[in-house]
């Protein structure tokens, strides 16, 4: 269990590139696909038919939306916001913000959309939670 505590920790510690090459590199390695696994959708038991959604179904993950920066906003202090939040470097985070509108971070829950908003809306960011 060591182990995996330390490999978790060391991927952490990567930035978006490097994780993506890890990807890549571990795919190759081992002939395998990384595809993305539908969650929360149940099968339908043997019928064909599509099973029924609940009538009201409470959102349950967020994405939050950096839309623009404010007129008097501080760019500078946005993309060290930004570089925090996302753990990229200097570089990516500035091209990060000079390509808003751009999602920040998805899927996440209702309290962490709050609190990234707030962070980055106290900076001079102007965000929206779908």
């Amino acid at each position: 269990m060591a182990k995996v505590d330390e490999l978790v920790a060391a991927i952490k510690e990567l930035r978006v590139k490097e994780l993506a090459d890890l990807i890549k590199a571990l795919e190759e390695e081992f002939g395998v696909k990384a595809a993305p696994v539908a969650v929360g959708v149940p099968a339908a038991a043997g019928t064909g038919a599509p099973a029924a959604a609940p009538a009201t179904e409470e959102q349950t993950e967020f994405d939050i939306i950096l839309k623009e920066l404010k007129p008097d906003a501080n760019r500078v202090a946005v993309i060290k916001e930004v570089r925090a939040i996302l753990g990229l470097g200097l570089k990516e985070a500035k091209d990060f913000v000079d390509s808003i509108p751009k999602p920040i971070k998805e899927k996440v829950t209702k309290e962490e959309a709050e609190s990234l908003k707030q962070r980055l809306e106290a900076v001079g960011a102007v965000c929206e939670i779908k």
